[in-house]
């Protein structure tokens, strides 16, 4: 009698028992061979570090040195303004520099500067807004000075020896002799006016400037007294004003 073979009882998987069973390890890369070379190359080749160096000094192209640019406060501490002219730093720029009074400085706000250096010993761009401004108006000066034509300032702070005077916004120096045609003991009675003023002293270099006012009404004066001379005729009667009494005796 031939023994019958009975097949095992099919194991039944129930969906607990899946979610109890240990997840297969995940399947390891297979690795190709690589050279000693390629394990010594660097993020990026030569030639790719030099053109994105290229790429990064050209978006900086348009900014020079020795050039006047235009640049944003992001920045106001009390002794200093930080200005962005889009550059990878900002320049910090003296707060005296934006004139006698700070609150005409505000962030935000858009300002000419002087591009001096790229880059310090600190990283930072060096600027300046008084060399900005001294540029601006360097030609109109000197254009007055050869042509002997007057410019308006205002007489702003006093000084050893004389007047400092905004000049078309920048300083110039007033001597004391110049500040009239008679001699003045007190200075300070004409701080905060304006005048016309002849430039006597020009350098660039030392952005030096000196103005006189007396040349001015040395001028007029000169004018008046031509103008008068051409107006009189012997038999004339005119009024005038004593000046003086002296001993001639």
């Amino acid at each position: 009698m031939t023994e019958s073979t009975v097949a095992p009882p099919e194991e039944v998987v129930t969906e607990e028992a899946v979610a109890a069973a240990p997840a297969a390890p995940a399947a390891k890369p297979v690795y190709g061979q690589i050279s000693i070379d390629e394990l010594d190359r660097p993020e990026y080749e030569e030639a790719e570090f030099d053109q994105l160096s290229q790429m990064y000094d050209e978006s900086f192209s348009g900014i020079k040195e020795g050039e006047i640019v235009q640049g944003l406060v992001v920045n106001i501490t009390p002794n200093e303004a930080l200005v962005d002219i889009g550059f990878k730093s900002e320049g910090a720029i003296p707060i005296k520099e934006f004139g006698d009074d700070p609150s005409v400085i505000q962030i935000g706000q858009e300002v000419e500067v002087f591009l001096e250096n790229v880059e310090d010993l600190e990283g930072r761009v060096v600027l300046s807004k008084q060399k900005a401004d001294f540029m601006r108006v360097w030609d109109g000066i000197k254009e007055a000075h050869d042509n002997g034509s007057t410019v308006r300032g205002r007489l702003m702070r006093r000084i050893k020896g004389g007047i400092v005077v905004d000049l078309l916004g920048v300083e110039a120096f007033l001597p004391g002799s110049q500040i009239d045609i008679r001699q003045v003991k007190n200075f300070d009675q004409y701080l905060g006016n304006e005048y016309e003023f002849k430039i006597i002293k020009l350098n660039k270099a030392r952005r030096n400037i000196v103005v006189s006012r007396r040349s001015v009404l040395e001028e007029e004066r000169e004018k008046m007294r031509q103008a008068l001379v051409s107006e009189l005729e012997d038999g004339q009667i005119r009024e005038g004003v004593v000046k003086n009494i002296t001993d001639f005796g």
